[in-house]
């Protein structure tokens, strides 16, 4: 194909023709990356399809358009809220696993009501690979619309009972620092596995767990419940074979769901299918529960979850729905001055063809499956509303290129679907956002993600009355360490240590977080925010914590989100982004049990000063 020909068939499906470089340069993307990308979208390079009939999205014009507006809720139009964010795995208690569960939850969302809290906002609960349980990363999850079973709180279940070594063994599973994702699969699907026989057999039945709820559950969720299942049994099928969890190392037969060799299995393991179903079913009734504790609790909006941006290449989702996702390309992030060589995340991504099209698109049943038990959703990486960053498998990051996502349809979606909820909506607007996505963000009425630490400019941390309204308010995130590791500099040590940055701009960074602090003070101090000389003891950076949390809860923004890690004073973070074997992300527990939350000094302070700035109206 002559290079004009492949121009316009790349423009026609949403490739655009340059991208950014880390010293702001646009660098135009080469014929062989554009072949590569078109693949990926399977479209056919040599052809030259009608594009008024391809399905894909347009060209934006240059019109004025009427953005339609998500879900937000009337109390919300005159008064500011705060809720806790956390990790569900993180939280340790007297009673769980060994990994927080949804019986945690629920307490967590009576003590944050008690407080005065109005959110829990949590990092994906989307289901992970059973049959591989260190793969336990919540943004590459083997499914969005699916939830992890691993959360379920078995002890809660009818027909439940301890024995004195079970016991012994779950003693052993909450005295580790990090979560034993394997011994503590091992033993609640065990439980499970035992229990489930039982149940079916209908002679263990209370209100909360009725079998005709089940059934209904069941054929509600039709073949993407069941094929999810089904996809679990062959995972730890394959894995005693050892091929892997995930499909792209089982043997060809097995690799599409609709293979007569699939169906063959199916027909022999229709009661492990239902069993996986069942453990869906449990987790939806006390994910449900959870949410009904939180309104109960007297949190007007409630559980706050959030999405990731993609899907493991080879998890469930992509092997029940291929003609849904992306082929030979993987979702990532150009070059830029903290990833010179840019980044691929390993993640799947929908085809922009398919994301929002149908009568029940691909979109809206992922959002929904998030909804259903939450007052406010969170999208990671709001920017694939519009675009995605697509890496041809083969190639490293800068040989990728941008793609268009039909923006318009997928925030009318987003609309509908809240006001059917009653949810709202956060963008995580950060990083690379093309320009004019956040207006566009506003005029729909998502909100905004506005991180302390990013709020800077040539001339310091910005003010607390510039941030605006729609938007939620934090010092950090997951991806971060606490404030009082930040003003140490631990996060810039860590990129170091693990060997994400090199000496000098290690050098560099440390030079520059020194400016950083003093803004943060003068900022701190110029909102009449009283500080100690000296920021270096434990207890002074205590009060700086209280402090920056005055100061956010300030703002005109209408969430603010308190980290329960900043308010148990955590010194190990919960990821390092850009390590993988090297740190144990999406690991570390609390250093303090659930039960002993209100003992914190630290939580005291930071929600008594959440009360006294924001105070439930």
């Amino acid at each position: 194909m002559k290079s004009a020909e492949l121009d316009k068939l790349a423009r026609r499906h949403g490739i655009s023709p340059t991208r950014p470089s880390p010293d702001n340069r646009e660098v135009a993307i080469s014929g062989e990356t554009k072949s590569k990308i078109l693949s990926a979208l399977k479209i056919d390079v040599p052809g030259t399809a009608d594009p008024e009939n391809s399905g894909l999205p347009r060209e934006p014009k240059p019109a004025a358009k009427k953005i339609a507006r998500s879900f937000l809720p009337d109390f919300l139009s005159n008064t500011r809220v705060w809720g806790i964010s956390l990790q569900l795995y993180e939280l340790r208690s007297a009673r769980n696993w060994g990994i927080g569960d949804f019986e945690d939850l629920s307490d967590m969302a009576d003590l944050a009501g008690s407080l005065g809290a109005d959110f829990i906002g949590l990092t994906p609960l989307h289901a992970p690979f059973l049959a591989d349980p260190d793969r336990c990363s919540p943004y590459e999850p083997s499914s969005r619309q699916h939830l992890n079973p691993l959360y379920i709180a078995v002890d809660r279940l009818p027909g439940f009972a301890c024995s004195p070594e079970l016991e012994r063994q779950l003693a052993s599973l909450r005295q580790t620092d990090l979560v034993d994702y394997a011994g503590v699969a091992e033993i609640k699907l065990r439980v499970l596995r035992d229990l489930w026989p039982v149940w079916r057999q209908r002679s263990l039945i209370d209100e909360a767990y009725d079998p005709a709820d089940f059934d209904a559950f069941v054929v509600q969720g039709g073949n993407s419940l069941r094929l999810h299942a089904l996809f679990e049994c062959l995972s730890f099928s394959m894995v005693e074979r050892g091929a892997g969890a995930g499909w792209q190392r089982w043997p060809a037969d097995f690799q599409r769901f609709d293979s007569a060799a699939v169906a063959e299995f199916e027909r022999g393991h229709v009661d492990d299918v239902g069993f996986h179903m069942w453990l869906q079913w449990l987790a939806h009734r006390q994910l449900m529960q959870a949410a009904d504790r939180a309104r109960t609790a007297g949190m007007r909006i409630g559980l706050y979850l959030d999405l990731a941006v993609g899907e493991a290449v080879d998890g469930s989702a992509t092997w029940s729905e291929p003609d849904t996702y992306l082929a030979k390309a993987t979702i990532g992030s150009p070059p830029d001055p903290f990833a010179v060589d840019g980044q691929d995340w390993h993640l799947a991504g929908y085809l922009p063809s398919a994301i929002a099209a149908g009568e029940i698109s691909p979109f809206r049943r992922m959002v929904s499956a998030a909804m259903r038990y939450a007052g406010a959703i969170r999208i990671d990486h709001a920017a694939a509303l519009r675009r995605l960053f697509l890496v041809p498998s083969g190639s490293r990051p800068d040989g990728g290129a941008y793609v268009r996502y039909p923006q318009d349809r997928l925030l009318q979606i987003l609309a509908e679907v809240s006001a059917e909820h009653r949810c709202l909506v956060i963008g995580e607007d950060l990083g690379l956002i093309p320009k004019g996505l956040q207006d566009d963000l506003a005029a729909a009425h998502i909100l905004s993600y506005r991180i302390l630490s990013y709020e800077q400019d040539e001339k310091g941390f910005k003010p607390a009355d510039v941030y605006p309204v729609l938007a939620l308010a934090c010092i950090s995130t997951h991806d971060h360490q606490t404030l009082a590791g930040w003003w140490r500099g631990a996060d810039i040590q860590a990129r170091y240590d693990h060997g994400i940055v090199p000496p000098d701009l290690t050098e560099k960074h440390l030079e520059d977080r020194k400016r950083e602090r003093r803004y943060l003070k003068a900022a701190l101090k110029a909102a009449g925010l009283d500080l100690p000389a000296r920021l270096a003891s434990e207890q002074t950076l205590r009060e700086l914590t209280v402090s920056a949390y005055r100061f956010i809860a300030r703002t005109p923004s209408l969430l603010v989100a308190v980290r329960l890690a900043d308010l148990t004073d955590e010194k190990r973070p919960t990821n390092v982004p850009g390590t993988s074997v090297s740190y144990p992300n999406w690991k570390p527990k609390l250093t303090v049990l659930l039960d002993d939350l209100m003992s914190s000094p630290l939580l005291k302070s930071v929600t008594a000063a959440m009360r006294e700035e924001r105070p439930q109206e």
